[in-house]
């Protein structure tokens, strides 16, 4: 797969992405929102991949809009906008989605949708020099899209806070708001992100994807009909060749 603004690679089962705009702070453009959609698409369904890293070239994770790009959606009509908001709905739909654990390796700026592509990851593992903030209100934006993925991650306290404001957070406070997994030094923040990686590798493949969509679904269900929803699951878990060789190892343990 040829990308123009990614660099990727797959390495005994851990894919790694690297956003690779590093003059531009790896802001988006439309090419970098449709690459890397297509790039967890197609991990998702690769049986070589059972993790991804996910960070940015030189020292920042994403900035978020590029200004040249900024400049072109406001030119746009609103059926134009409605076509474009979904892309990147999309993209961040992908990376939420995807099968495989993600981990979200952040130094530098995340931010607007930078930020929101990190509440998309599974894990976000930070070191001390990570700054993260919706920045939309300032220039009569708004958060609207990623806001539904931070508030999976935060409470509306917190989000209220991060998306009225625009005030900027280090990775400490922002590991006190639950945002953010883990705060390490940036020299062992490659470290600390692969040895997270290798441990999730050691679990089901396929309870990490059930247990994955069932975080998905039953966001919209009622209380009772997402315990029937996970009595179903449950069911459906047990008869994997997964759950009977582990429940074999299990009692045949000495």
């Amino acid at each position: 797969m040829g990308l123009k603004n990614i660099v990727y690679k797959v390495e005994h089962g851990i894919a790694t992405i690297v956003l690779n705009r590093a003059e531009k702070m790896n802001s988006l453009d439309e090419n970098l929102i449709i690459e890397l959609k297509g790039l967890f698409n197609d991990f998702d369904h690769n049986d070589e991949v059972k993790c991804v890293i996910l960070s940015g070239e030189g020292g920042n994770f994403c900035s978020g809009l590029y200004l040249d790009y900024l400049q072109k959606i406001s030119e746009y009509d609103i059926l134009q906008n409605k076509e474009d908001s979904r892309k990147f709905k999309d993209m961040l739909l992908a990376i939420y989605n995807c099968s495989k654990p993600v981990i979200a390796k952040v130094s530098g700026y995340a931010l607007a949708g930078g930020c929101g592509i990190a509440s998309c990851c599974d894990f976000i593992i930070a070191d001390e020099s990570a700054k993260f903030g919706y920045t939309e209100v300032k220039i009569g934006f708004i958060p609207a899209i990623v806001m539904m993925f931070l508030l999976k991650k935060v409470s509306e306290t917190h989000a209220k806070d991060l998306l009225l404001t625009s005030r900027i957070i280090d990775s400490f406070e922002a590991h006190r708001m639950g945002f953010v997994n883990m705060v390490v030094p940036s020299l062992e923040l490659d470290k600390k992100v692969n040895e997270l990686a290798v441990s999730l590798m050691k679990n089901s493949a396929s309870s990490i994807k059930l247990t994955k969509e069932m975080f998905s679904n039953i966001s919209g269900m009622s209380f009772d009909k997402a315990l029937e929803y996970a009595c179903d699951v449950n069911a459906i878990t047990r008869m994997t060749e997964d759950c009977r060789t582990g429940i074999t190892k299990f009692l045949n343990r000495k």
